[in-house]
């Protein structure tokens, strides 16, 4: 996990761009895995771009497939401040993701570890690795900041 550490920092930084335009603190990014760069990167636009699928995961998914010129992500890790939903979690799986690697668990719509689990279930044609809790504490707070802000 210690290799997905600075990742792991640009999302943050990548929330917290979120945070200052309104938009809920969630940043991702891939990873290629062969060799260590950064190949997108995106955070949450869902209210900016009046687009309930302007998730961070599915924004970072889609700007890799760009850059490779491929709908697969085989070989790249997705690294992300918060569990990603069922929604951002199908992505993945179609997206042949290797890995997934998030921060902050999300107990109300986290699809990977809470609720649905999705690459639990037999169904799931493509179960990339999961990994959570890397920089948990710093991915919780900038959540928990944005939405105390909210109720001021």
């Amino acid at each position: 996990m210690e290799k997905y550490l600075a990742p792991m920092q640009r999302a943050l930084a990548l929330a917290a761009e979120a945070a200052a335009v309104g938009e809920v603190p969630v940043g991702a990014v891939v990873v290629d895995d062969a060799t260590g760069e950064v190949i997108a990167a995106a955070f949450n636009q869902n209210i900016t771009l009046n687009d309930p699928t302007a998730h961070a995961e599915v924004l970072a998914l889609r700007a890799a497939c760009q850059a490779r010129g491929s709908r697969y992500l085989d070989g790249c890790t997705l690294v992300v401040t918060l569990e990603p939903c069922v929604m951002c979690a199908g992505a993945a799986s179609w997206a042949r993701l290797d890995r997934i690697v998030y921060g902050a668990t999300d107990p109300k719509t986290g699809g990977l570890n809470q609720g649905p689990a999705v690459f639990t279930h037999a169904t799931t044609h493509h179960k990339p690795a999961v990994s959570g809790g890397l920089l948990a504490a710093d991915c919780a707070q900038i959540l928990k900041d944005f939405f105390q802000a909210k109720r001021v």
